[in-house]
């Protein structure tokens, strides 16, 4: 037995690297929460979660009042069960954002435990599928940028051989989203992939016209085009496009999934390892959306996300947008535009613990 002795949370607030606006919002801060699993053969693991700015308190206080002190004395090799129990614990508040991200911490956690008593990487306990996993870059794309930053932008990740780039969209005129798109479009020519990410910010009818002057313009995704608990309208948008409908930032459980699939409201899957509850529940999306032949392009986190999309047939993507860099020795391992899952054992981060004893929030 492996037995859980120690347990631990606390939040660590991290500045944004860069400006970051979309049609919706800014990215205020990252509110990093973090969860430490000691165990009796010596071993801990280290897990976590985010948000972008609010609730992050609410997140570390789930955390301490209630899903911690279930875990003392249970044993970490018992993933799905702990993940199970922990669930159950929390049904009054769950469907929801700070019960996944709440779970997502432990849960990280737990796999990091499992990783480092097997002396294995991640990318290989989780699946194994290959080390590399193509980028696309969405740092030069945010909607403050002008058309000519935004060009300038997806010229240099090109030249960096990075196969894609993302573009915000939703600016008050279509219009002003196809100029932007077109510039970029020219500046990079027709082999690059052009994302697009509306944020949730469309009605089904604006979604709908703004698609149709998309298409043109070869777009490789459309991503959030309207509320993520809008599914009838995904599937109605994904029936009268060309261009694949990318979601799953805003989703929550395997179920909000498993219905998007079965809707063909969803032709590219972008599963947050934090915001459906862990890598346990993150894995059997991705294999869910396997099953329907889609492909998976995780949002965010990409320092997780790499070994995730690597361990999996149908990792298609992985989104370059750095957020650690403060707190970890090293960075990503990015070669000829693909992400590498790192070979240590564990999660694969490098955390600086100085760095992050700094940013302790009281």
């Amino acid at each position: 037995m492996t037995k859980i002795c120690q347990v631990d949370a606390y939040l660590v607030d991290l500045e944004v690297e860069t400006v970051r606006t979309d049609a919706v919002q800014a990215f205020v801060k990252q509110e990093t929460i973090f969860v430490e699993l000691g165990t009796d053969d010596g071993n801990t693991g280290t897990g976590y979660a985010y948000t972008i700015g609010t609730g992050g308190r609410a997140v570390l206080s789930m955390l301490r009042e209630h899903l911690l002190p279930q875990l003392v004395g249970q044993d970490a090799r018992d993933i799905e069960r702990l993940w199970f129990e922990l669930f159950a614990h929390t049904r009054a508040t769950a469907v929801g954002a700070i019960t996944s991200l709440a779970l997502a911490a432990v849960d990280t956690a737990l796999w990091d435990l499992r990783c480092l008593r097997a002396g294995e990487p991640l990318w290989r306990l989780a699946g194994g599928f290959r080390r590399q996993v193509p980028m696309y870059d969405t740092e030069g794309g945010w909607l403050h940028l002008s058309a000519d930053e935004l060009a300038r932008g997806a010229k240099a990740s090109k030249q960096a051989g990075w196969p894609g780039v993302k573009i915000k969209v939703g600016k008050p005129s279509l219009h002003e989203d196809v100029e932007r798109l077109r510039e970029v479009r020219e500046a990079v020519g027709p082999a690059m992939d052009i994302m697009v990410d509306a944020n949730q910010s469309f009605t089904h009818a604006e979604a709908t016209r703004r698609a149709r002057a998309f298409e043109a313009l070869d777009i490789f995704w459309f991503e959030e085009p309207m509320p993520a608990d809008d599914l009838s309208g995904h599937a109605h948008l994904a029936r009268s496009t060309s261009i694949p409908v990318a979601v799953g930032e805003s989703m929550y459980s395997i179920g909000q999934f498993r219905e998007y699939l079965a809707a063909g409201a969803a032709s590219i899957v972008q599963v947050d390892v934090a915001r459906v509850g862990g890598i346990t529940p993150w894995l059997k999306v991705a294999h869910l959306a396997e099953a329907a032949n889609v492909a998976v392009c995780p949002h965010f986190l990409m320092e997780l996300h790499v070994s995730l999309a690597a361990a999996i047939p149908n990792g298609r993507y992985v989104e370059h947008i750095p957020q650690l860099r403060a707190i970890t020795h090293g960075e990503l391992e990015i070669v000829a535009g693909h992400a590498v899952a790192p070979e240590t054992p564990g999660l694969g981060i490098d955390w600086d613990r100085d760095a992050i004893d700094r940013r302790r929030m009281a």
